[in-house]
């Protein structure tokens, strides 16, 4: 145990992430979900979207967690995540919180666990799937101010009706764009009109890489295929991309647009998937 418990719940974030063994890109997703937990011990609620990633969360004690009202803020917290956050999100980010307070009190840094009355949240029946979007829903949705790799996505995925891993895995240089759909290379994607307008944008200068990327610079160890050899960023992820959409449609998730789309059902495709 350590003699000397840290002071601030930060610092014993970071701590409790340089004793795991996680890689590089699970510790910046624990350290996030961690930052979000900050801000409900603090009573105040965690910025939304992508401002979530960007803002420094509040500063306050480890020893707020041993306090008699922690538990009814976490209970609040997950209440609030929930209505604006697909369950599946809210699950594992409550699960990171139960391992670093299992570690936390095996140190002997804190003793109470106000997480204990926490239940993961009910998921979606996965032979029923999320209520079909309205027409008018669905063209609002898509009219949405965004940026052009997420309305691109977003287009792509409800014109192909392909599952979301399909269409991230798909290469610049596997596109035909005259005809609409990918090369016979690649699994087979076909889309429409609202597609083909944006996708000579999105891959404007770009000859080669996977289609959709991320914002930063691909990690060292980030496979050639799934590197754009132009920018140097990596192939945007499923986790990534649903957390995008999520930020801009509470309440619904990339397979409502998938199951409202026109294009046949795809197979999955056999090799790369995205990774980052």
């Amino acid at each position: 145990m350590s003699s000397l418990p840290p002071v601030e719940y930060a610092v014993a974030v970071e701590r409790y992430l340089a004793a795991s063994e996680l890689g590089p890109a699970s510790r910046r997703v624990y350290r996030i979900a961690l930052d979000t937990w900050a801000w409900a011990l603090a009573d105040r609620p965690a910025p939304g979207g992508p401002e979530r990633r960007r803002a420094r969360p509040p500063v306050l004690p480890l020893a707020l967690l041993d306090h008699p009202d922690a538990a009814t803020r976490l209970r609040a917290a997950t209440a609030r995540r929930a209505a604006t956050t697909d369950p599946r999100t809210v699950n594992r980010e409550l699960s990171t919180l139960r391992a670093a307070l299992t570690w936390w009190r095996a140190q002997g840094w804190i003793r109470a666990d106000p997480a204990a009355g926490l239940r993961p949240r009910p998921l979606p029946d996965a032979t029923t799937g999320p209520a079909p979007l309205t027409p008018d829903r669905l063209r609002d949705l898509l009219a949405l101010r965004a940026p052009l790799r997420e309305q691109t996505l977003w287009h792509l995925l409800h014109e192909s009706g392909a599952p979301v891993e399909t269409v991230l895995a798909l290469d610049v240089d596997g596109l035909d764009l005259p005809h609409r759909r990918s090369h016979p290379s690649a699994a087979p994607v076909h889309w429409r009109t609202g597609t083909a307008r944006l996708l000579p944008l999105l891959t404007a200068g770009r000859t080669a890489g996977p289609l959709f990327l991320t914002d930063r610079r691909a990690p060292a160890a980030t496979p050639a295929a799934d590197r754009c050899p132009h920018t140097g960023r990596a192939r945007l992820s499923y986790r990534r991309a649903a957390e995008l959409f999520t930020a801009h449609h509470p309440g619904l998730t990339l397979r409502s647009l998938r199951e409202n789309g026109d294009g046949p059902e795809q197979r999955k495709p056999s090799g790369r998937g995205s990774l980052h």
